[in-house]
């Protein structure tokens, strides 16, 4: 069987996809790391900024779902092209006078702007490399996320700390801007589905929604996904103001800190990847070495962040939630795979998308939540703490069905074994 290698000029559209993924993120981190300074000039309630947080996420799904099912008819390259002049041109007004209504508005646009990023970037690379080959790339599409935050967060930090945090907004548009024409000179499509096509190989039938919608594996997806994303949404919202109000650091020195969880999250994403990438080469199923592994390692964060309120020390509590909250992540490279698995290329775009979409709804609720949680306590560390407690409980759910239900072979081969069934029935 001949070897199927990467499409020429596939490993400079991760490098720019790469960066792609790392401004969408710092878009994403900045609102917790000015958090307290928002807070402070507009006079917020935690309850108020955990609606400015979850307000980010309103038409993030939405924009998602639709998103997907446009990318399944329309390039992805013009796709990624326009979310990323969103992004960029949203984050101006933050440069003038600001209100909790325009500040919200803005963080609704960027949400619908930035929630069909992750997904449509993977089924852009998909469109470069074989299945068995995806899951390196996609890590580093993934960890544009950790890479883009650990470099960004020092440098907006110092723009907060030594100017204010209107002008930390407008240095993202600007970077953003300058990706959206880089991507307008070298971003393509790639073909190698296509190719395959071409050269003989049976292209997958098409799979009624339905089907593919309520099967175990993408039910099970959905929950796993939504499990870990609770996590990373508290991060994103609320470490830098936590580890401020709720464990006294200066905010300098929480700025830095916040860097922590992305960079742990980058080796967990990469070594949980290049795992499971070994162990499907080395013949292992899929289900074992992606349902398997993703199920175990939220499973894993989960059970960190319900020790977390228990640690000895402040040293010991911020590594349980870092723990808690980054090794859930390997599930945004595997779980996409996993559906890639059993989705026709023709309807993975609309898949993945609902998939990412239904994951990422947990932001919605997960910042508001710790926002009420904190201010219905008697002191503002008992709050997190309750608030990262609840936050364990849905991630070790996700995990536990996850584990449990992730199939991929045996829901490609139900697929294929109704298929057959549907196509003897219309021959008779």
């Amino acid at each position: 069987m001949t070897e199927v290698r990467p499409e020429k000029g596939a490993w400079a559209i991760v490098a720019l996809l790469f960066l792609f993924m790392m401004i969408n993120f710092a878009d994403k981190a900045i609102i917790g790391l000015a958090g307290v300074p928002i807070m402070t000039e507009l006079s917020l309630t935690p309850k108020q900024f955990g609606l400015v947080g979850s307000s980010f996420f309103l038409l993030f799904s939405i924009s998602a779902v639709a998103t997907g099912f446009i990318v399944n008819r329309v390039q992805s390259r013009w796709v990624l092209l326009v979310m990323g002049l969103i992004w960029s041109l949203v984050q101006f007004p933050m440069l003038g006078t600001v209100g909790i209504e325009l500040l919200i508005a803005c963080r609704i646009v960027l949400g619908a702007g930035e929630g069909p990023a992750y997904p449509v970037a993977l089924h852009a690379t998909y469109k470069w490399f074989p299945d068995e080959k995806r899951a390196i790339p996609s890590a580093i599409i993934a960890q544009g996320s950790a890479i883009g935050v650990v470099i960004a967060i020092p440098i907006l930090n110092a723009i907060i700390t030594n100017y204010n945090w209107h002008y930390a907004f407008g240095a993202l548009g600007l970077v953003g801007l300058i990706w959206v024409a880089a991507w307008a000179i070298l971003g393509k499509e790639g073909r190698i589905e296509e190719r395959a096509v071409e050269a003989g190989a049976v292209a997958a039938a098409r799979i009624p929604y339905r089907d593919l919608l309520l099967s175990p594996t993408n039910l099970a997806s959905w929950c796993a996904y939504f499990g870990a994303y609770f996590g990373l949404a508290l991060v994103l919202s609320w470490f830098t103001p936590y580890l401020v109000k709720g464990l006294g650091f200066e905010q300098a020195v929480a700025g830095k800190l916040t860097a922590l969880p992305f960079i742990v999250g980058f080796f967990v994403v990469l070594g949980g990847s290049w795992l499971s990438q070994r162990m499907m080469l080395a013949g292992s199923t899929s289900r074992v070495a992606r349902g398997i592994v993703c199920g175990v390692a939220i499973c894993l964060g989960g059970l960190a962040l319900l020790a977390a309120p228990y640690a000895p020390n402040v040293t010991a509590t911020i590594t349980l939630i870092i723990a808690g909250t980054t090794l859930p992540s390997v599930v945004y490279i595997l779980s996409p795979a996993i559906l890639a698995e059993i989705t026709p290329a023709s309807q993975r775009g609309a898949m993945l998308a609902i998939n990412s979409a239904v994951g990422t709804s947990a932001g919605i609720i997960a910042p508001y939540i710790m926002g009420s949680v904190i201010e219905g306590a008697a002191s503002a560390a008992e709050g997190y703490s309750n608030g990262f407690t609840v936050c364990g409980v849905v991630t070790l759910v996700g995990g536990l069905i996850g584990l449990v239900f992730l199939r991929p072979e045996t829901e490609r081969a139900g697929f294929a074994l109704r298929g057959n069934t549907r196509a003897v029935a219309s021959a008779a």
